[in-house]
């Protein structure tokens, strides 16, 4: 259900559930988490799902025996946050939930017009995972962070582009388009690519 293709320096990894809208098991979670942290030597790692949806987040009865709660998430999230490369959600649809964390550590985010945005873990009874809230509210403010997590708002395309949520919409293949958006860095060296990479972090 996990799907990895490398293709000239970009690691593509791909969940493919469209049947469950993209929701993700522990082993899907962990499978993730273990590709994450083995592509140290991609110059780009682009994340993306089968289908109308990207993710809806924690399969709904592994959520209820543990999942909404365990530390797999983190480890995935961190993963993605320490990579050298150049890293980006291309989010095919609609991106819920805990599933938000892996988009959200990413260097940016583009995504088809119609994709939809929420995370409801306050209504269902748990916290978000730690780091999702900070990188959120880095990127859209703590007030509008607030309006996703404790107003329970869905944030179509549109407003989360304005809100700096997501940095592009694609009318077109969104994969295709952040393949694109990887070729200068998989063409310039390494080591010039993570300067840039921890320059702009370090901004």
């Amino acid at each position: 259900m996990i799907e990895l293709q490398k293709d000239g320096g970009i690691w593509i990894v791909k969940i493919n559930r469209p049947e469950k809208a993209n929701s993700l098991t522990l082993a899907m979670l962990t499978e993730l988490a273990e590709i994450a942290e083995s592509a140290q030597d991609a110059q780009a790692f682009v994340l993306t799902g089968e289908g109308r949806v990207f993710s809806a987040g924690a399969d709904l009865d592994e959520a209820r025996a543990g999942l909404a709660v365990s530390d797999v998430w983190e480890r995935l999230s961190g993963a993605i946050a320490r990579l050298p490369g150049l890293t980006i959600a291309a989010l095919n649809g609609t991106l819920a939930g805990g599933a938000m964390g892996m988009a959200l550590a990413c260097d940016m985010r583009i995504a088809v017009p119609g994709a939809k945005f929420f995370y409801p873990v306050m209504k269902l009874g748990f916290l978000p995972q730690p780091s999702d809230p900070k990188r959120m509210a880095a990127l859209i403010g703590p007030a509008r962070t607030k309006l996703i997590l404790m107003g329970g708002q869905k944030i179509e395309a549109p407003e989360a582009l304005s809100f700096g949520l997501i940095d592009r919409i694609i009318d077109g293949d969104v994969l295709e388009a952040a393949q694109a958006l990887c070729a200068d860095t998989v063409a310039a060296k390494p080591e010039i690519a993570k300067g840039i990479k921890d320059m702009c972090q370090g901004a």
